[in-house]
């Protein structure tokens, strides 16, 4: 057993120290006394900023043609449109069946979207109009609906940026739909009945309660919304979004809290540029309740909530990489959610660019 001796008085922004994560049932390691040392690895590149509006060789532009041969209509506003390359498809043969618990196979169905989010390609989300996010929030809604009537898991998610792997800058999500639930959602699926079962009261939705009156870890909040950054965080300026009532879907939003929705995020996506004044890279999806079979079904357990995952660490060519011991034996970030929250929150939330605009008109 390790015993504490030290003297002195536990500062969680200065000694180490594992914090849980309830959606998951794991810890983190919270390193905070390392995000001092020396920086003497990979420096990626910075992000171009000189992207044409519209680029006929551009596969998502409209009127352009796809490597598939089809053609992208001259659409003005949101634009869905099957994966000419989908991970999942809707038909195929199914594997046999094995006895050995070592080698197990299950069949597994889908479809997978492409969501062009506005036809400009020089456009970001936190640029774009609070009309034009508001379309991106209810296609979102829409797809949900359609796609749940068949399929049990909906995942709605964005690439930003080729250091988070995306192949094209033109401003667009995915949703790929499957007849499996995905472990993510299975974890999450598990830990919220568990906790429901046990305090009779939906997990995220006394999360999101008691962090309102804490204070400490939220960056923006609305009427409708709150953002910040969750106790348990991993990476180093990730965060959550939620709901300040409870809702299961996407689609089960008021038109008001959808509004609401469309203006908070474009505030939190301006103030992740504004760190480092670039287009901030990241990773983001929504997770809400299952849905095929599971329509029908109670999932009072469940809360909807949207998760943003940026590698950047220290600037806008550093980045916080997954490897070795987060690999091997648990996650570790060296700062805390309480520092990245506070940084945050400094920042302001109109666009560097428009601000910009404004001083040089």
């Amino acid at each position: 057993m390790f015993l504490n001796k030290s003297t002195c008085v536990f500062d969680a922004n200065e000694h180490q120290h594992i914090r849980f994560n309830p959606l998951r049932g794991d810890w983190v390691l919270v390193s905070p006394h390392r995000a001092n040392r020396p920086w003497k690895g990979q420096v990626e590149k910075v992000p171009e900023d000189n992207i044409p509006r519209s680029d006929p060789k551009n596969p998502l532009c409209p009127g352009s043609v796809r490597s598939s041969g089809k053609v992208t209509p001259e659409y003005s506003s949101t634009y869905v449109f099957d994966n000419d390359f989908p991970a999942l498809l809707e038909e195929g043969p199914a594997p046999e069946e094995s006895d050995d618990p070592l080698f197990q196979a299950a069949p597994a169905y889908g479809t997978c979207k492409v969501m062009c989010f506005h036809p400009w390609s020089d456009l970001t989300l936190p640029v774009m109009t609070h009309k034009d996010i508001r379309a991106i929030v209810d296609a979102w809604a829409d797809l949900n609906i359609d796609l749940g009537k068949k399929y049990q898991w909906v995942q709605i998610f964005e690439n930003k940026g080729a250091m988070m792997g995306c192949s094209n800058s033109h401003p667009h999500c995915q949703v790929w739909a499957s007849s499996f639930l995905p472990n993510e959602a299975a974890v999450k699926d598990k830990a919220q009945k568990e906790f429901y079962n046990k305090y009779k009261k939906p997990m995220l939705l006394d999360y999101v309660q008691k962090e309102i009156s804490k204070k400490e870890r939220v960056v923006l909040e609305n009427d409708h919304w709150v953002w910040l950054v969750p106790y348990w965080a991993l990476w180093p300026y990730e965060t959550m979004l939620l709901p300040r009532r409870h809702v299961l879907r996407i689609e089960d939003l008021s038109s008001e809290e959808r509004d609401a929705l469309a203006d908070i995020m474009k505030k939190l996506l301006s103030k992740y540029d504004n760190m480092f004044e670039i287009s901030f890279p990241y990773s983001m999806g929504w997770h809400g309740a299952p849905t095929g079979e599971r329509l029908t079904t109670d999932n009072t357990h469940w809360q909807l909530h949207a998760l943003y995952y940026p590698p950047l660490l220290r600037s806008a060519t550093v980045k916080k990489f997954m490897v070795g011991y987060e690999m091997l034996a648990q996650a570790q970030r060296d700062l805390t959610a309480e520092q990245a929250a506070e940084k945050l929150r400094a920042l302001p939330d109109v666009h560097f660019k428009e601000r910009n605009k404004t001083e040089n008109s």
